[in-house]
């Protein structure tokens, strides 16, 4: 044995009693107090050892050759035993065994959920027809168009056709291969989305219609007639051309619903409550109820607002009273949160609504049509103003309207500049005489009321004949979504 090992002198080997053992030197067991065994401190086979006094922590633990931690050198590596056991345990199996049915079964809910919406969306926007042959005849027209004054503000052009093609139309008369505009709404939104403003424009209404381009491909020359027949000369180009050069202001969209699409949208909503005075018979518009509180759905519904000669003094002013009054009600009634926020009610509607529209290409689309109703839907309903045009009898046909100047003009110059106009309810009028109801005129054969002074706005005259230099906004005869409920 060399010297140094028998001599024992710390760094120099094993002193006496020293061993060299496989997982690191030990001291063989000596009289006097206890000890367990060392570890080795220094990088040798068998370097010196230190002492561990028993039940002290070792303060360098020891390890295999493959790193692998050992307790006290019996080589059973530190918690083995009791992931052994754990893995082994049922109830961990089972636990983990529903953790993985649970998150396999979330997946599979995302999914079905990503698909079923998918698909909604997708009946949805393909649900609505896509005007492609008025957006071709406005753009050949782009140059005569107006332009647009207010940035943000909208334009859009709501159509009632009274065509009787289509599924559930005949029964409303014969079909002519020919449709008008039974009614015709401008709605204009303003950029800050606080207010809507919806003018009503007579269908007997006098004025210019340009030239047209028809469904079988001929060309109509300019023309003063009726409002209406714009629509049957032309479709929605030719009504928006006629609007645009009658008001000056810019139609940024248009959509058309016939008859069946309008009882749809309302029997999706449960119907609109109205009131009546007395009770309605009228076998043209099929239309037969009792007075007071109604709830009108899809066939009552058409019937209240197309009913012309049992209500009223037979008139198209109060047929178009009428109409706002009922989309006041319906606009109320979709607003709330008994509609929007409940899926069986929305998705009727929305079903409905986009099965029933034609629009221009750019509403052609769910996302084009919520991108519209997200900004009118916090509007609140005393904003949303309903108004006819200022109109009365035209002078060489009491039968036809014409319009009131310069009343008309400053209505269409607010609308394009984007700034309010306010409404006021119309006075009850007096009792016609019924052989000159339909040319606006009382039993007195002075004017009804019905066209002239609807429009009050304008610099108002005070007591020494001068007008003051800052005046409200100008007035019409009108009413608002939040008048419109049953008193």
């Amino acid at each position: 044995m060399p010297a140094e090992a028998r001599s024992g002198r710390p760094g120099a080997g094993p002193g006496p009693g020293a061993i060299c053992h496989p997982y690191g030197p030990r001291h063989d067991p000596a009289p006097g107090p206890s000890v367990s065994p060392g570890r080795r401190i220094g990088s040798g086979p068998c370097s010196p050892v230190r002492p561990v006094a028993a039940g002290a922590a070792e303060p360098y633990p020891a390890r295999r050759g493959d790193g692998a931690r050992v307790r006290d050198g019996a080589g059973i590596p530190d918690g083995a035993a009791a992931a052994a056991g754990a893995g082994r345990s049922p109830r961990g199996r089972r636990r983990r065994r529903l953790l993985r049915w649970l998150g396999l079964g979330a997946v599979l809910l995302v999914l079905a959920g990503a698909a079923a919406g998918w698909w909604l969306y997708a009946k949805l926007d393909g649900n609505i027809t896509e005007d492609t042959s008025a957006a071709a005849e406005l753009r050949r027209y782009e140059r005569e168009r107006p332009s647009h004054f207010a940035r943000g503000a909208q334009n859009i052009l709501l159509i009632g056709s009274d065509s009787r093609s289509g599924t559930g139309n005949a029964g409303y008369g014969q079909d002519g291969g020919t449709q008008r505009s039974d009614t015709t709404i401008l709605l204009h939104l303003p950029a800050d989305r606080r207010s809507a403003t919806a003018v009503s424009i007579p269908r007997d209404l006098m004025t210019e219609v340009p030239e047209c381009l028809g469904a079988d491909g001929s060309r109509t020359g300019d023309r003063f007639a009726q409002f209406n027949w714009a629509f049957q000369w032309g479709g929605a180009a030719c009504t928006i051309r006629t609007v645009e050069k009658m008001t000056g202001i810019r139609v940024d969209h248009h959509m058309v619903v016939d008859f069946g699409g309008f009882k749809k949208m309302v029997d999706a909503v449960g119907g609109v409550e109205v009131c009546l005075r007395r009770p309605v018979n009228d076998a043209e518009a099929h239309l037969r109820l009792p007075a007071g509180r109604q709830v009108l759905r899809g066939e009552q519904a058409l019937g209240f607002v197309r009913a012309r000669y049992s209500l009223g003094n037979g008139s198209d002013t109060e047929r178009m009273e009428r109409q706002q009054q009922f989309l006041g009600s319906l606009w109320e009634k979709v607003s709330s949160t008994g509609v929007l926020l409940n899926p069986a009610k929305l998705y009727p509607l929305l079903d409905a609504a986009t099965s029933s529209v034609t629009t221009d290409p750019d509403l052609a689309s769910l996302r084009g049509l919520y991108e519209l109703v997200r900004g009118v839907r916090d509007i609140p309903a005393d904003q949303v103003k309903f108004l006819t045009v200022p109109r009365r009898p035209y002078t060489a046909d009491p039968n036809r309207d014409e319009l009131v100047e310069p009343d008309a003009a400053r209505l269409f110059e607010s609308l394009r500049a984007d700034r309010p106009v306010a409404v006021t309810a119309p006075e009850p009028p007096p009792s016609p005489d019924p052989e000159r109801a339909r040319e606006g005129r009382d039993a007195s054969g002075e004017d009804s009321g019905e066209g002239a002074g609807e429009g009050s706005g304008g610099p108002v005259p005070t007591e020494n004949g001068t007008s003051p230099a800052a005046t409200p906004a100008p007035t019409f005869t009108g009413t608002t979504a939040g008048t419109a409920d049953c008193r």
